[in-house]
């Protein structure tokens, strides 16, 4: 076992010409349009829902729309990087695929573990989000369901029924699945506006003094919840303040999870080299708007430290007297949230599916049924996973295992974007990351230092989670590898042929 075998590359001819085989081939339907519903589907979801809320209230109060802000740069420097490379190697499989043609198999398969813990855990945490609102609106409704059942409960039995109904939808078809999400996403973006333009009405300018609450010191916090970089240097936890807002950034980047989901997509774009950039950005760039907005009016409506941490959208307007207009925003949240959950489980099939094409997982995995055009063996079992998670796991334990597992992909694919310039300057390259090794660079420390904020506890998950990973890797992957077989789409071009 070689640390040189580890650092193997495959071609992009090669990537891009196993799309081309028969059994692991995707049909390419979407447009620059469907990939922009899709990326504004997944983005607006429980971030700006719930956690939004919890960050104003606990960290940041009214200053969370910079918070937003901090995230929003962070996410814009990653998406131009993944631009960059969507457009260049429009392959199914994400930050994975990119990260095997410039970084090397071991860098591709953390990332891909990477992508699978977040978007496994994030259609997990949202399906929660999505039971939560749909008590809400359903008490609304004077309609009442059995604790033992319900949100919070032992097991979320309604947030297990969605993932299990969108598993069976996701595997008849991608294009049917973005049916379905494009009526949906239409709702889910006028609940927004009218959060926006209702709230405008109810905004007292007394709400936002302090706009940036003076610092405080926390309350006595156990350590595994301190932030890495406070243990590390012996710095007091406190909340408010820049601290606070820095902090917010690394909660409310939660919101905006999902954008890269686009990038996995890929294979099936009808044109990826000009489609797959614009779906990419003009998806960060309409629900970075939205969100600003949002917690603007959100923190102007309620005093922060009032603001409810559960459903807190809903909540602000039953807190000014309107349940009618909180039912209304409950039952846009119960829509909205459903096609979050439908897209993130399609990002996390095409990562399992990428990964089983290159031989890391096993390949009869990624065959695609030949009338769906869809990887049906590995969306059923996802789809398995991420139901029993949603309703098994605790609420509030999650979002933060999301957040390490994107910010480390997003680090990584920064890195690689210099890296493939210098290895492949010849290479066509549709869209380019301006001022590049500088701006890839700066991407890169600012996703490191918002990894280096989350709490110690995510950070010990998070090594077991890539520990579990690096056993599989060097148990399977390493010797059965396409590149450790020297195995290619030609040689069996050549092989059928004789």
């Amino acid at each position: 076992m070689s640390f040189a075998n580890m650092m193997r590359t495959k071609s992009v001819e090669q990537s891009i010409a196993e799309g081309d085989e028969p059994e692991y081939q995707l049909k390419k339907r979407l447009t620059a349009l469907d990939l922009t519903v899709f990326g504004v589907g997944v983005v607006i979801g429980a971030g700006i829902f719930t956690v939004a809320g919890r960050a104003a209230k606990d960290l940041a109060g009214p200053s969370v729309v910079i918070s937003f802000v901090v995230a929003a740069l962070c996410c814009a420097l990653a998406a131009l990087c993944y631009a960059e490379f969507a457009s260049s190697i429009p392959v199914s499989g994400s930050a994975y695929t990119f990260s095997y043609a410039s970084l090397g198999e071991i860098v591709a398969w953390i990332i891909g573990w990477d992508l699978l813990l977040e978007l496994m855990l994030g259609a997990s945490v949202v399906a929660q989000g999505w039971s939560a609102y749909l008590g809400v609106f359903l008490d609304h409704l004077d309609i009442t369901l059995p604790e033992s059942v319900s949100y919070g409960s032992s097991f979320d039995l309604p947030a297990f029924l969605l993932v299990a109904v969108l598993t069976v939808l996701v595997s008849i078809g991608i294009k049917e699945s973005l049916r379905v999400n494009l009526a949906l996403v239409a709702l889910k973006v006028f609940i927004v506006l009218f959060v926006i333009f209702a709230g405008l009405f109810f905004i007292k300018g007394e709400n936002y003094q302090p706009f940036i609450p003076p610092n405080q010191p926390a309350e006595q916090v156990e350590t595994l919840k301190t932030p890495l970089i406070e243990w590390v240097f012996g710095f007091t936890q406190s909340h408010y303040g820049v601290t606070g807002i820095l902090a917010a950034a690394s909660l409310v980047f939660f919101a905006y999870i999902g954008f890269d989901v686009v990038a996995t997509t890929a294979e099936e774009a009808k044109n990826p080299q000009r489609d797959l950039p614009r779906g990419i950005l003009g998806s960060l760039l309409i629900c970075t708007v939205l969100y600003c907005a949002v917690a603007l009016v959100m923190t102007g409506m309620v005093k922060y430290d009032k603001i409810s941490s559960e459903a807190s959208l809903a909540k602000a307007f039953e807190d000014v007297g309107h349940p009618g207009f909180a039912t209304l925003i409950s039952a846009g949240a119960v829509a909205g949230l459903t096609t979050v959950v439908m897209t993130l489980l399609i990002g996390a099939s095409r990562v399992v599916f990428a990964m089983s094409r290159d031989w890391l997982l096993p390949a009869s995995l990624g065959k695609v049924n030949t009338k769906t055009g869809t990887p049906i063996k590995i969306t059923v079992g996802i789809g398995t996973v991420v139901a029993l998670v949603a309703a098994l796991t605790p609420v509030g334990e999650l979002e933060y295992m999301i957040n390490i597992g994107t910010l480390t992909a997003f680090f990584l694919v920064s890195v690689a974007v210099p890296v493939l310039r210098r290895r492949n300057p010849k290479m066509e390259r549709p869209f380019k990351v301006p001022f590049s090794p500088v701006l890839p660079i700066v991407s890169a420390l600012i996703c490191l230092y918002l990894m280096l904020t989350l709490p110690i506890e995510t950070w010990i998950r998070f090594v077991i989670w890539m520990a579990l990973g690096f056993i599989i890797y060097f148990i399977y992957g390493y010797h059965r590898s396409r590149l450790a077989r020297g195995w290619s789409p030609e040689q069996k071009v050549e092989k059928s042929s004789l």
